[in-house]
């Protein structure tokens, strides 16, 4: 059987940590932030973990990880 491809658009979006979590970038601070608060924005800023729920999906589109 052949191999399994990854999901090219899931490679770009998700990593895996040193302990084996998936880490995603947090949504909402792409674009139109001229109106939203500081606070509003640092809490969209940075890293955020894949949900408990959503684990087995994202795994399943990276076979590799």
């Amino acid at each position: 059987m052949p191999k399994q491809k990854s999901h090219s658009g899931a490679k770009k979006r998700f990593r895996v940590t040193g302990t084996g979590k998936i880490s995603r970038n947090k949504a909402f601070k792409g674009h139109l932030n001229e109106h939203k608060s500081p606070s509003r924005k640092r809490r969209h800023a940075g890293k955020g973990l894949v949900n408990k729920a959503d684990v087995r999906q994202v795994r399943k589109l990276l076979p590799n990880l």
